[in-house]
């Protein structure tokens, strides 16, 4: 037998069908409406852009779309300068013109906003999202005011310290056991400001307060961060570990990131963010077709 997921959980969002979450994980597209990501800041400079975009996504098999219009690309060290912090108004304008057209014109997919504001979170929410992606950690208590209203998922991720610095002296003892603590602690606050532990998934932060090592013990980890019950998203495309091991532009690190996949396939990942939809999508398929074949063997 393998060790695919068989854990399974029912994300569930006003107005949209249930997401259910089982054995292969989701496929999560990333539109990035920043110039200054680390990946590919820039490339969707305008709402039109950013909506053909999504669609492609979708049409490559992505079965959620996560929408950023404020880059967290963490500083600190080696890493040199994070992004610039947004206000509310600047991240809406962003992300209002692509958010709105693609609601209407994909009735059916599940929408995320990536976001660590209350007021971005709660806008967004009336506007049509179906979750909140917090790489805050449900920091902001406007964030999960906002989240509990609507009673919507929302995606909890790990983080340490400011992303101007969180890569400066970073240091951990038991990086998943830590992570795991610190993410319990994040979840419980959720929990007492009104949403429900079951609305939640987990994100361990991948690169964010984080080196190489610790980066590849948490995604050798995921089974661990799945005994924890709640579903795990793993970010891993494209990011700088892979760079470590490989040396390359984000651009040419899709077999890196399918790495990643591979693993956090085999341990139970519910949901992949990645930018590299078709491939990964069809690295699944494949995937679990071999899974399949060799269970009945």
């Amino acid at each position: 037998m393998n060790n695919l997921q068989t854990a399974t959980w029912t994300l569930k969002s006003e107005g949209r069908a249930d997401l259910h979450l089982s054995r292969a994980p989701r496929v999560m597209g990333v539109v990035n409406l920043t110039p200054d990501s680390f990946s590919d800041g820039g490339l969707l400079a305008t709402p039109e852009a950013a909506i053909e975009h999504g669609l492609k996504l979708i049409e490559d098999g992505a079965e959620l779309l996560d929408l950023g219009a404020e880059s967290t690309r963490p500083g600190g060290g080696v890493y040199g300068e994070g992004s610039r912090e947004l206000t509310v108004e600047e991240e809406l304008d962003r992300l209002m013109p692509v958010l709105e057209p693609l609601r209407r014109r994909c009735p059916e997919t599940w929408i995320s906003v990536d976001t660590r504001k209350g007021g971005v979170a709660k806008a967004a929410l009336e506007a049509g999202a179906d979750m909140i992606n917090d790489v805050g950690g449900l920091s902001d208590p406007e964030l999960i005011a906002a989240v509990a209203e609507a009673g919507c998922p929302v995606v909890v991720m790990h983080s340490r310290g400011k992303l101007a610095t969180m890569q400066r002296d970073v240091a951990y003892d038991d990086v998943i056991g830590e992570v795991l603590a610190e993410l319990e602690g994040m979840v419980s606050r959720g929990v007492e400001g009104g949403i429900p532990r079951e609305r939640m998934i987990i994100d361990p932060g991948i690169g964010f307060g984080k080196l190489a090592a610790h980066n590849l013990a948490l995604i050798g980890g995921c089974d661990r961060l799945v005994s924890s019950g709640l579903p795990v998203l793993l970010g891993a495309s494209r990011k700088s570990f892979i760079a470590e091991l490989s040396p390359s532009d984000p651009g040419r690190r899709l077999g890196g990131s399918l790495a990643a996949v591979a693993w956090g396939a085999q341990h139970g990942v519910a949901i992949l963010r990645v930018h590299d939809v078709w491939e990964t999508a069809q690295f699944l398929r494949v995937w679990s077709g071999i899974h399949s074949v060799a269970d009945v063997g």
